[in-house]
């Protein structure tokens, strides 16, 4: 709601075995990249900003290319436009592809920050594109241990080359490295999390997760084509049926006529980003085992159980009251909410699908709620409206909202129900909320759980009726995983990596040092590819 970005999704297709029928993809092996765009737009959701893919062709000149541009998917490959769009998969054909959206929490909004990377060089081995999803806590030590080399030199803030060069500096010598030994050295060096997608000139591919498992990762293997992506969606889309998530230190090593799983890093133990199932994942996907929408209709079901609900609304069934999501990643949770309570659930904010984003972005704050959003003043008038809202991070968003509901919309009440824990720290795995000082939530609790008088106080900051937030344990039940196997540190405070928890205690001793109570941060440094 708040315009909270993710950082990126990743994909990754392969015919590697032409001799296997697919149903998948039943043609010519080397068309196996027009897929490619169906499986970004699938992809949307993580990333908007920027589209591309690198593709390889044994017999092609270029064995291995890359094309990518700023904009939604449909924007970058020239979907709308028949005759650009085929010369792009015609110039860029090959039977294995690696895919990205971009979504960066910092960085300018340039092609060159678009994904995937390509580091060209004369010997196949050496030749490599990649692309990543995650955010490394602790790339200021790799970027130092990059310059400290002889002449290298790093043109972008972001962790996404110091990646690059790291791959590159395992390729240094005469001889080609075991893939798989690369990226499990590479393991030892990185704090953080870290999907990666990578292709070389040699026809090998390579999709790793990293050990904690912070970011989803799913594959398939359907005849002799493989498919790996961010989101299970992605590959049902296509036709794949058997999909699994790839385990946390896991990676799949894909070259002609073989595709085999191995472990490059130990894993001790699962940190699943909570929010993707909250927020950021399509509902129409399976994390881990975990179906988004079943997660959040439970979301729904927790709010209604809670006692605050009946209590700050008396009259709750007299006939007046309606269950309003905020579109669309509420929508599963207001329904949860709706069916438990035996109210209804009306969609009284319609979203606005075809304004375009960079129209949007351009607007003045206020303005971008009246833009992306139309109030049904026929359902919305004179009602008493519970607004279920997925999360808030900043605030400022919907407090305008809540404005407009009213205003434009005739509501006579609004009671905002929060299908997330008060957001409190900062994060520094791949979302862009590392300023507290940000954080509308900390700015009015004095501890971890907010008492009934502070939701009170937010409530009025907000211009609400009355404000609920979701309990901090019923994150766990209702994905249904233990809470050891979730990362949940922007609502907790406690990091499953030591530079997360190195980063944090940073954040609180220059909160102290501004004079601040231990939850107003100062700014700490954060670059994501």
């Amino acid at each position: 709601m708040d315009g909270l970005k993710h950082e990126c999704g990743i994909a990754a297709l392969y015919h590697f075995d032409e001799t296997i029928p697919s149903r998948v993809h039943d043609g010519d092996p080397d068309q196996i990249h027009t897929l490619m765009p169906r499986m970004l737009v699938d992809l949307q959701n993580r990333g908007q900003l920027a589209a591309g893919m690198s593709t390889y062709h044994p017999d092609r000149d270029s064995l291995l290319d890359t094309y990518k541009e700023v904009g939604l998917v449909a924007e970058a490959f020239r979907m709308s436009q028949v005759a650009k769009f085929e010369k792009i998969m015609d110039d860029f054909s090959g039977r294995a592809a690696i895919g990205h959206t971009r979504y960066a929490t910092s960085g300018p909004t340039t092609r060159a920050y678009a994904q995937p990377f390509e580091r060209k060089h004369g010997c196949k081995w050496k030749w490599f594109a990649f692309a990543f999803n995650g955010n490394l806590a602790n790339l200021e030590e790799l970027r130092t241990e990059i310059e400290s080399l002889n002449d290298y030199h790093l043109t972008r803030d972001n962790d996404t080359e110091a990646i690059m060069h790291l791959i590159a500096l395992e390729l240094v010598g005469p001889t080609a490295p075991d893939v798989v030994e690369v990226f499990t050295r590479l393991a030892g060096k990185f704090d953080g999390s870290y999907n990666i997608v990578f292709l070389n000139a040699m026809g090998e591919m390579i999709v790793c997760r990293d050990p904690l498992g912070l970011r989803p990762v799913c594959w398939a293997v359907e005849g002799g084509v493989f498919g790996a992506a961010s989101e299970s969606v992605a590959l049902q889309n296509l036709g794949f049926q058997k999909i699994q998530s790839l385990q946390p230190g896991e990676l799949i090593h894909v070259k002609p006529g073989s595709c085999r799983v191995h472990r490059f890093a130990p894993s001790t133990g699962t940190a699943h980003c909570f929010f993707e199932w909250v927020y950021f994942a399509n509902v129409a996907s399976t994390l881990d085992e975990r179906s988004v929408y079943l997660s959040r209709t439970k979301l729904g079901r927790e709010l209604a159980a809670q006692e605050l609900l009946l209590d700050a609304i008396p009259d709750l069934y007299d006939g007046n009251t309606i269950i309003c999501p905020v579109p669309d990643t509420a929508k599963a949770a207001a329904d949860g909410m709706a069916f438990a309570l035996k109210l209804p659930s009306l969609e009284g904010l319609m979203r606005n699908r075809y304004v375009g984003r960079t129209f949007i972005e351009a607007a003045k704050r206020g303005d971008k709620v009246r833009l992306k959003f139309t109030p049904l003043r026929e359902v919305l008038e004179g009602k008493r409206v519970i607004l279920v809202e997925d999360s808030i991070v900043r605030s400022t968003t919907l407090m305008n909202l809540l404005g407009f509901l009213k205003e434009r919309g005739g509501a006579k009440e609004v009671h905002v129900r929060v299908a997330c824990p008060p957001i409190v720290a900062p994060c520094f795995y791949g979302i862009d909320m590392s300023e507290v000082t940000q954080l509308f939530a900390p700015r009015h609790m004095k501890g971890d759980v907010p008492t009934r008088v502070e939701q009170a106080r937010m409530a009025e900051v907000l211009g609400a009726t009355s404000l609920a937030y979701l309990p901090l344990d019923a994150i766990a039940r209702c994905i249904e995983l233990p809470e050891d196997r979730l990362c949940r540190a922007c609502i907790t405070g406690q990091y499953p990596t030591p530079k997360g928890e190195e980063l944090y205690q940073l954040a609180l001793a220059t909160a102290t040092a501004k004079g601040g109570n231990g939850r107003a941060y100062g700014r700490v440094p954060l670059a994501v590819g």
